[in-house]
């Protein structure tokens, strides 16, 4: 089992040091992230976790997921790896110009 946990479904307010002092009560924290939006600073809602073991994730996702932080129920489960996002730029629209359709 990997060691890297998903956290989602966090309170906007909940920040990295908020994350670790949740998972040190399952054992040692080597980092903990919430993501946040680049142009914004707001937080996206979801981080992630790595514990020091395969055994103190798999004790903190037993002990830590559907309770409650900041108000709301937590989704913890092992990270999958980033599937690759597929068009590039521009959401995958094709045709040109702006409204689509023709001229005529």
């Amino acid at each position: 089992m990997n060691n890297k946990l998903y956290v989602g479904n966090l309170a906007y307010s909940v920040r990295d040091n908020d994350l670790e002092q949740q998972f040190a009560e399952f054992g040692s924290v080597s980092s903990a992230k919430v993501m946040m939006e680049r142009d914004t600073g707001r937080s996206k809602g979801f981080g992630f976790v790595e514990m020091s073991s395969a055994e103190e994730a798999q004790a903190a996702i037993d002990g830590l997921n559907g309770t409650q932080m900041g108000g709301r129920a937590l989704t913890v489960n092992v990270a999958r790896p980033m599937e690759p996002r597929s068009g590039g730029f521009g959401g995958g629209r094709s045709g040109g110009g702006y409204g689509g359709g023709s001229r005529y």
